[in-house]
């Protein structure tokens, strides 16, 4: 390799996407994770996943495959407060 651009933790950022929309993108990707990662661990089919998320099985289908412009961080949020998780945000400034 003749060149290397060191990432920055966020790779929709080093993709180059606008600073807020970089941020945006990580925070539903970082939720649509942690909503996969409890269908896997409590085994559940699409249907059963969509009834405890309280969405339709074609948006755990959506979910699923990654489409993550058919969500918001608000509907995320709402999947997962529906599934018994409390969600955190965290705010600071950005390192220097």
């Amino acid at each position: 390799m003749s060149h290397v651009t060191p990432a920055d933790g966020n790779i929709f950022a080093d993709l180059g996407s606008p600073p807020a929309e970089a941020q945006n993108l990580l925070a539903r990707a970082k939720l649509m994770v942690r909503i996969k990662d409890i269908v896997k661990a409590r085994k559940l089919t699409q249907s059963r996943a969509a009834k405890l998320f309280g969405v339709t099985q074609p948006r755990m289908s959506d979910l699923t495959r990654g489409h993550i412009d058919r969500f918001s961080v608000d509907s995320l949020m709402d999947m997962l407060s529906r599934a018994g998780m409390e969600v955190r945000v965290s705010v600071k400034p950005k390192a220097a």
